[in-house]
């Protein structure tokens, strides 16, 4: 289930999260989540013991890693549950939902527990096969499709004596294809590393016992995996007279930055940085870096933002020479305490969030909702700091339809008949860890439905809804509309041509989000976490969304619910 997935606007836009609607009314919409997920020998991406499974509720994807002493075609899960929920507070769901998986990877269909388990029950076969993804269903009042997908670590690795660049190793067809200066000797090649079946495989015969190697012709091994498959690999060493220079990247953030490059073999690099303005070097402790054979990378903390630094890198005689990268600013949003606001200058009802004067960054719906009423997005004088003004959104019944208060980074671009067109986000490039905001709400029973299969909500708690996304774009693949760009176009007209938000978007890498279905009646701090998908990518967008009902998207929610917003702040750690 997305509770994102849609924003929808009917004379005032209107934002919100989506539901999927299913046909099976009268019974209520619950969704199906796989909750828990764990299997043996798992373990995080890089091999270590500190794993965590990972969740796309959005896509109903789940993604875990295991270590290489486990057999993928015969995988025994050790974790497995579910819940249903209807992202609702006022519906109690209280039945366990069955888990379905893929009758045709199971080792015994007959014996898999289908409603889920903590820890699998005496008699019970949980073991499935997990060399390719695996669809799981989780069956409440309908059906969600689920796929899971393992991913096994296996840290192959050759590394002999004057190798030039990384082993070329096929995990398919068991060869492997090493390269060595034109001065090493074929025959006698000292080898330092041979994990052809991992690091908890075997190798016969194991040439890291042997002082030197003869390596002159092609060599076979037969290789015993951690999971106990038998392999039989080839290993060819050639000559070349490349040689592997090291080289240096640095990937700045707010307060560090992540310099790599690759490195001849053989060699530890030395790793130097030192503020721009000061003379003195700092060296990188040896043991901070992450190594192969031929590469490396380190992580330097405690930096200054919008600095500029200097680092260098050594191994052996090549070196980089001096390079410089600049830390990233930590930003905060314009007028994020919304103390800001004007009257548009062709309209008196239409009520902007920005200064008479200034260039605009949050935008509401007000633009469609002056059209036949008055702006349901305005500022208030009831602050949660007793001074300037905050934002009050309300959700209204205007003329013809119901319409939620809302305010978003980004622009009201135009209103398509009783839907609207929005750019969504703003350049950003700061990476936060947390958004921060004081908010009251004040929740009214849902009493508008526009959308018959939402009937069962009437009468039901209102929500309002608060999330912040971190977008990262390439040139050429923000999305245009008469020539201005955004990270995405919202148009919420039903058919073809809806385009809607989601959290899942590739170009997302970070997402956080709060909901809220009860009265706050005093203003209230709340913190939004960012979990990051994707670390190694800077953000280029930041798209900040409030709405004082989730589900305006169809025009549905409880006329007079009101989200009081005031004071975001963006936190760096």
């Amino acid at each position: 289930m997305n509770i994102l997935k849609k924003t929808a606007w009917i004379v005032a836009p209107i934002l919100l999260g989506a539901c999927e609607v299913s046909d099976d009314i009268p019974y209520p919409i619950v969704y199906g989540q796989i909750q828990e997920l764990e299997v043996e020998g798992q373990c995080n991406a890089d091999g270590g013991a500190d794993y965590a499974t990972v969740f796309d509720k959005d896509a109903r994807e789940v993604t875990l890693y295991v270590c290489d002493t486990v057999n993928l075609a015969n995988l025994r899960i050790t974790r497995l549950t579910a819940t249903g929920t209807t992202y609702n507070p006022d519906v109690d769901y209280t039945d366990t939902p069955l888990i379905l998986p893929d009758s045709t990877a199971c080792d015994d269909y007959s014996r898999f527990p289908r409603n889920g388990f903590k820890e699998p029950a005496s008699g019970k076969n949980t073991r499935v096969d997990f060399r390719k993804p695996v669809k799981f269903t989780v069956h409440t009042y309908q059906d969600y499709e689920w796929t899971v997908t393992v991913k096994q670590v296996v840290k192959r690795e050759i590394e002999l004596e004057n190798q030039v660049g990384n082993a070329v190793i096929d995990e398919v067809q068991h060869n492997a294809i090493v390269y060595v200066s034109r001065a090493q000797n074929l025959r006698k090649i000292k080898v330092r590393k041979f994990t052809l079946g991992g690091e908890h495989g075997i190798v016969l015969p194991d040439p890291t016992r042997e002082e030197t190697f003869d390596f002159y012709d092609m060599r076979q091994f037969v290789v015993q995996t951690g999971w106990d498959e038998i392999q039989v690999w080839n290993v060819l060493v050639y000559h070349t007279d490349a040689a592997v220079e090291t080289t240096a990247k640095a990937f700045p953030r707010n307060t560090s930055m992540t310099i790599s490059g690759t490195k001849p073999n053989g060699v530890v690099p030395e790793v130097e940085y030192r503020c721009a303005t000061e003379s003195t070097w700092h060296s990188v402790p040896a043991g901070d870096m992450t190594l192969t054979t031929t590469s490396y990378s380190v992580t330097v903390t405690g930096l200054q933002p919008a600095t500029r630094y200097m680092y260098k890198v050594s191994a052996g005689s090549s070196t980089t020479g001096e390079q410089e990268v600049s830390t990233i600013a930590m930003q905060q949003l314009p007028n994020s305490d919304f103390d800001n606001w004007s009257t548009d200058a062709g309209n008196s009802k239409l009520l902007c969030p920005w200064g008479t004067g200034e260039t605009p960054y949050w935008d509401t719906g007000n633009r469609g909702a002056t059209t036949v009423g008055n702006s349901n997005s305005v500022p208030t004088d009831d602050t949660s700091t007793g001074r300037g003004r905050a934002a009050y959104l309300e959700s209204k019944w205007i003329v013809i339809r119901f319409a939620a208060g809302n305010i978003f980074t980004g622009k009201y671009l135009k209103t398509d008949g009783t839907n609207g067109i929005l750019g969504f986000g703003r350049p950003f490039t700061g990476f936060p860890t947390k958004m921060s905001f004081d908010y009251k709400y004040t929740t009214s029973d849902i009493s508008r439905i526009g959308d018959e299969k939402l009937r069962y909500l009437m009468g039901r708690p209102d929500s309002c809804h608060v999330y912040i996304a971190l977008w990262h774009l390439e040139d050429g693949e923000e999305e245009t509309y008469q020539g201005e760009t955004y990270p995405i176009v919202i148009r919420t007209r039903p058919g073809a041509e809806q385009h809607l938000f989601s959290p899942s978007n590739p170009h997302v890498i970070a997402y956080g989000d709060m909901t809220q279905g009860s009265n706050v009646p005093s203003w209230t701090s709340e913190t939004i976490t960012l979990q990051y998908k994707n670390t190694e990518l800077a953000p280029t967008h930041i798209q900040v969304v409030a709405t004082s009902s989730k589900y305006g998207d169809y025009f549905t929610g409880g006329v007079g619910s009101a989200l009081s917003l005031d004071n975001i702040k963006l936190i760096y750690e």
